[in-house]
């Protein structure tokens, strides 16, 4: 994406749990396009309807809100905790700053079950997915599943970088039977058809999606069937104009897209059916993809946030 020059003084928190490199970065690619990036968690910021006319205390921006908001990552928490650290980013929407990826977009992709259903409703190409709270329909699910010689994915609803997954049904050529779904799973059973690898070592493919386009795209390789970055795959570059390069793109614009979201991490997977998506990151890391591609990603997220949600902020308040 190509930079412009932007306005000087233009003030972007970045919501983030954490400081570190993709931080960095983002601060890095704001100060080049003129603008300051202040990092605040979410967790710090406070509701006092005694304070200025917005009710809202931000760390560091005293009476005044930020101009745009950039949410790079939202600890966990209690559900009240949540709720609250969401409510702010809602509020701030509802008050005219543009928010990138706004509170509604995330959470339709923390939220797996709501993901498959956008996913599924919108045609893009995705696992079989059931979620219940009854333990004793997922036990006849699983069993079903395991008779036909399948096996499925147990995953936590709100979990991430492949933690807390685990294989039932029929794996390794026997039954596996539902754990308690206590802890991590919250009595919730989203479980998801298990798709085996086509070769050894087997690979799912990030595709990052900024303002609706594909920008970059990795394999990610192990002999473990969980991929991720965090649990030690390698990651190999992947091109978005050869091989299957322009599938990849169009599925993941497609999925960004049904959950409407300004940048999204998509996760896709080789199929005996096709391409299909296994799942939508609204906070997306990007460390490892970073290194396998030219392209500057957090310079193309700056951009994207200033030339196009902030800028059609602006015109629709000079309107």
């Amino acid at each position: 994406m190509r930079a412009v020059a932007t306005r000087r003084g233009l003030r972007v928190a970045i919501m983030t749990d954490e400081t570190g490199w993709h931080t960095r970065q983002l601060q890095r690619a704001l100060q080049a396009r003129g603008a300051e990036g202040r990092c605040l968690d979410l967790a710090d910021c406070r509701i006092d309807t005694t304070h200025a006319w917005h009710g809202l205390v931000l760390p560091g921006y005293g009476s005044d809100l930020p101009d745009a908001v950039l949410v790079r990552g939202i600890a966990g928490g209690t559900f009240e905790q949540v709720t609250k650290r969401l409510g702010v980013l809602h509020a701030l929407r509802e008050f005219g700053v543009p928010v990138y990826n706004d509170a509604r977009a995330i959470e339709r992709s923390v939220d797996k079950s709501m993901t498959s259903l956008l996913l599924r409703a919108a045609g893009v190409p995705t696992p079989p997915t059931w979620a219940m709270e009854s333990a004793a329909a997922a036990q006849r699910l699983v069993a079903r599943e395991s008779a036909a010689r399948r096996s499925l994915v147990l995953k936590p609803l709100f979990g991430s970088q492949g933690h807390g997954l685990q294989r039932l049904g029929w794996v390794d050529g026997a039954h596996v039977p539902l754990p308690e779904l206590d802890g991590s799973y919250g009595q919730l059973a989203y479980l998801q058809r298990f798709v085996p690898p086509r070769q050894s070592p087997g690979h799912d493919w990030r595709v990052l999606v900024v303002g609706g386009v594909a920008l970059a795209a990795m394999r990610r390789v192990s002999e473990h069937w969980v991929h991720n970055v965090a649990q030690g795959a390698r990651c190999e570059p992947q091109s978005l104009e050869t091989d299957c390069g322009p599938e990849l793109a169009r599925l993941a614009s497609a999925a960004a897209g049904a959950l409407r979201m300004d940048y999204a991490g998509v996760d896709l997977l080789p199929t005996d059916d096709g391409i299909q998506v296994l799942e939508v990151n609204g906070v997306a890391a990007w460390q490892g993809l970073q290194r396998v591609t030219r392209v500057s990603i957090a310079q193309a997220i700056v951009d994207d946030l200033l030339e196009r949600k902030h800028a059609a902020w602006a015109q629709q308040r000079r309107a």
